[in-house]
């Protein structure tokens, strides 16, 4: 029922910033906890960051601590990935996903968007 449709990726310098957007619809955004996700060429997709459904608590995997920043905006049905200090290691097609609180918080999700690409020059 809840379909994800992620925008916002693009060509960035290295250094450079980007915001990615990701809109809900088909279903209450606030109900879910909404992750961000990314997979590099010859990489498995692996853990960005998560937000849970009020958007008072927030997880980052470590290479993306102090430069990203997830938050939401529930009444806008709207969640969002603030990218700074962009290195070519973040190019990526970045996903959004959601997911029943009780599950994310053992890492499973179970909606997902068709992912958005971003790639960073050096």
């Amino acid at each position: 029922q809840v379909q994800l449709v992620e925008s916002g990726g693009g060509l960035v310098q290295a250094g450079g910033s980007v915001r990615l957007s990701c809109a809900v619809s088909g279903g209450t955004s606030s109900f879910y906890t909404m992750g961000w996700f990314r997979q590099a060429p010859g990489k498995e997709r692996e853990f960005v960051a998560r937000i849970n459904s009020s958007g008072r608590s927030t997880d980052y995997a470590d290479s993306e601590k102090g430069r990203f920043t997830i938050s939401r905006d529930n009444a806008k049905n709207m969640v969002y990935l603030q990218m700074n200090s962009l290195r070519p290691e973040d190019t990526a097609v970045y996903y959004c996903a959601a997911g029943n609180p009780i599950m994310t918080i053992r890492g499973k999700y179970d909606y997902w968007g068709q992912g958005t690409q971003v790639t960073v020059s050096s």
